[in-house]
């Protein structure tokens, strides 16, 4: 496995830290032990995912799976919705197993994102000639998933509603993984099918996810730009390489998503109510908003997770900076940062500017778009923490104890800092969850002795969408609700009559 050559011990000097990794059995097993805190808080929110329930646009894509199939899902977004063919796959796959789907969505996206993650983290470390004790690279990529999926103010659409996350969540994570081919592959094969997956890649996000394309665009502009001052030579041009096919792919495949029938039509009856992205009001509206979402990003505490999994990289990690074979060239605080915080930026102000004409002052509300972009932002915060492990290794072997010490108590912290508003989220929906079961079975059985039109009381979590919000005069989605149900239509009962 990836992991395991990536922890192979070097013939290296006794480890201050407790056991380097040339140090055989010397090396520290705690850091293994550490990265299944993640791991468990995983767990938990996975067994939190039993009280998941359809809501919003689920409404409307549950009635058409049952009776057209996720092929039909994928054609209506096309013909008629949106044109995200990527978007459609993904949601049919759940949809395809109404609640079931919703229930197993967390469990399984947040294993995915793990592994992808951890693979991601193995192969870099692998290429960049580092070796680090056994679980390191399993306990930055848990504590890079824990802020990333729960260091947010609204969970339940960044991690439990399944829409979201595939639009917002999981395709951040899926960019990051079309790098493993590449930091994997070996000789001219290893290199032709990293092209080959960036290519594929970059065309499906391109039909997935607006903004986590514009993300991708940035960073894989970055590397074609800068390659030079993070990259040994002989890989550049193959990162450079890389890099274009995959932005090539992104540009093809946000072309068949524009030029779709359903892109078309949903500019047709969008367009014309909403401003230009480019006009200076929604440019500078798109400011202000991107502003207060740094705002609450950078004072939110339970992002030091990150940092702390970057000093305890930085302190255990031996070997890399352009050492034997290695990819990177000797990297320095003060060029890598300010291009991962200008990666970030960019990505995140743009990101904001395409979303602003459809929410305007509620981008700052809307927080499920914020994470295309704050996957950067974590990892941004790794490298910062990574850097500082660094240098603290250099001031002795004194400091290291306790600089180990610190920061596995501030991962500890974080992690505790999210379980406890998700435990909190999770009693929110077990409320839901049985509300939702009984109406459920209400209106079941009054389709089947042939009612047509019935009350429906809104079960909300989340600040999600429910048919009949606003005390009822927003109907939508109420006649997706009714499809559901093979009824003819539902109205707006503000007490439940079940």
């Amino acid at each position: 496995m990836a992991i395991g050559t990536t922890e192979t011990a070097s013939a290296a000097a006794p480890d201050p830290a407790g056991g380097g990794p040339g140090g055989g059995d010397r090396r520290p097993s705690w850091p293994f032990a550490l990265a299944l805190l993640p791991v468990g808080l995983f767990l938990l929110a996975s067994w939190y995912g039993r009280h998941v329930r359809p809501s919003a646009d689920e409404w409307c894509f549950l009635p058409h799976v049952r009776d057209e199939g996720v092929l039909g899902l994928i054609d209506k977004f096309w013909t008629l919705d949106n044109g995200r063919l990527g978007n459609g796959l993904l949601v049919g796959l759940y949809a395809e197993f109404p609640v079931a789907g919703h229930q197993w969505y967390g469990p399984v996206s947040v294993a995915v994102m793990l592994l992808l993650l951890w693979g991601v983290t193995a192969a870099l470390l692998r290429r960049a000639v580092v070796t680090v004790p056994r679980g390191v690279p399993l306990l930055v990529a848990g504590m890079v998933a824990t802020v990333f999926l729960f260091a947010t103010p609204n969970t339940y659409k960044t991690f439990y509603w399944p829409a979201a996350s595939v639009s917002h969540t999981l395709a951040p994570v899926l960019c990051v993984a079309a790098a493993i081919p590449l930091l994997r592959g070996r000789g001219r094969r290893g290199r032709i099918t990293a092209l080959a997956v960036a290519a594929g890649a970059g065309v499906f996000m391109g039909t997935l996810s607006e903004e986590a394309s514009v993300v991708s665009l940035v960073v894989l502009g970055g590397v074609v730009l800068f390659a030079p001052l993070l990259l040994a030579e002989r890989v550049r041009r193959t990162a450079r390489i890389w890099a274009v096919t995959g932005g090539v792919g992104i540009l093809v495949g946000t072309l068949i998503l524009y030029t779709s029938p359903g892109s078309r039509n949903r500019r047709e009856r969008f367009d014309a109510e909403r401003m230009s992205m480019l006009s200076p009001e929604a440019l500078g509206g798109s400011l202000r908003g991107f502003l207060e979402i740094l705002a609450i990003t950078v004072t939110n505490w339970q992002y030091v997770g990150a940092v702390a999994a970057g000093v305890l990289l930085g302190l255990l990690a031996r070997g890399g900076s352009g050492a034997g074979g290695g990819v990177l060239l000797p990297l320095r605080a003060r060029v890598v940062l300010p291009l991962m915080a200008a990666a970030f930026l960019v990505s995140g102000y743009l990101c904001t500017v395409i979303t602003y004409p459809v929410f305007q002052e509620r981008v700052v509300t809307t927080e499920r778009t914020w994470n295309d972009y704050l996957l950067v932002w974590v990892v941004l915060l790794v490298a910062a923490g990574g850097f500082l492990g660094r240098w603290l290794r250099g001031r002795g072997s004194a400091v290291v104890p306790a600089a180990l010490a610190g920061a596995a108590l501030a991962c500890v912290a974080s992690v505790v800092g999210v379980a406890v508003p998700l435990v909190d989220l999770a009693d929110r929906m077990e409320v839901r969850a049985e509300r939702w079961d009984r109406q459920d079975a209400h209106l079941r059985a009054a389709a089947a002795r042939g009612e047509t039109v019935m009350p429906y009381t809104p079960t909300k979590v989340g600040k999600m969408l429910e048919p009949f919000s606003q005390n009822g005069k927003r109907k939508w989605p109420a006649q997706c609700v009714a499809d559901y149900y093979d009824l003819e239509k539902v109205v707006y009962a503000p007490e439940p009559r079940w």
